[in-house]
């Protein structure tokens, strides 16, 4: 068990080793290429005052993740206000399922920027626009989750709620949920992870405030580094969301917690 655990420390830190010895030849061989102690100490300077705001296009770095997270869990919410119940629909119903597949198949494929200028001419406004392509990103997952989930319920289940003479309500609530509940929310992360990918490249395109904007700002103004930081605390940030819904996910799985 000792040896497991250093393990678990020593064989990232020697991948770390690797990476930054690398990323210093990379410096080496490539003129105006920030080195990782470069970066390193500008990480510090913009963390020293991540909540300043001079304005729309001068924040911090605390405020411009706050806005980008606003904005995906704002589409995210939708989606599952949205797609659960659809999900649920077409699971349940052979009728509905042959009514959305072949519209969920043609438009799931399609790159969530894609819908970005024509989601800024009919909303004419940067903030419900970078929503929409969230929640057009993150719909799909929940919907054939859900759907899936609902699919798994064992006929047997199902046989005893005509038993008891359940109400659709009531076999929703009390059979399908209870078993469906671990793929939505294997949807649910799913979604949040393409959501957070896609609103960076959407802040990029559209401006303003964001993650996304701020590491396009600093590559205008040649600043390398701040790029590579912003990258990092993606990457963090993205790791952090992913671990919490997969602790919220494994909390909802009655697989996981021995329930029958």
């Amino acid at each position: 068990m000792p040896f497991k655990a250093i393990n678990i420390l020593l064989l990232p830190l020697l991948l770390l080793g690797v990476m930054v010895g690398v990323w210093s030849y990379i410096a080496l061989k490539i003129p105006g290429f920030p080195t990782p102690s470069e970066v390193w100490s500008e990480l510090f300077v913009v963390l020293s005052d991540p909540l300043y705001n001079n304005g729309a296009g001068d924040q911090g770095i605390a405020l411009q993740l706050g806005n980008s997270l606003a904005r995906v869990f704002g589409g995210f919410a939708i989606a599952i206000a949205v797609g659960v119940p659809v999900g649920l629909l077409i699971g349940m119903s052979k009728s509905a399922y042959t009514a959305f597949n072949p519209y969920i198949q043609i438009l799931k494929p399609v790159s969530p920027l894609a819908w970005l200028p024509l989601a800024l001419f009919v909303f004419k406004e940067v903030n419900t626009t970078a929503i929409f392509v969230i929640f057009i990103t993150s719909i799909w997952p929940i919907i054939i989750n859900t759907a899936l989930g609902v699919r798994s319920v064992s006929e047997d289940y199902l046989n005893v709620a005509r038993v008891l003479q359940l109400t659709p309500f009531e076999k929703v609530f009390q059979i399908i949920l209870p078993v469906a509940v671990p793929f939505i929310f294997t949807g649910m992360r799913l979604s949040l992870g393409i959501a957070w990918l896609v609103i960076v490249a959407a802040e990029m395109l559209t401006g303003g405030v964001g993650i996304g904007f701020w590491i396009w700002d600093e590559y205008n103004n040649l600043n390398y580094a701040h790029i590579i930081i912003g990258i990092i605390l993606i990457g963090v940030i993205g790791y952090i969301l992913d671990t919490v819904m997969g602790l919220i996910a494994d909390f909802f799985d009655y697989r996981k917690r021995g329930r029958v």
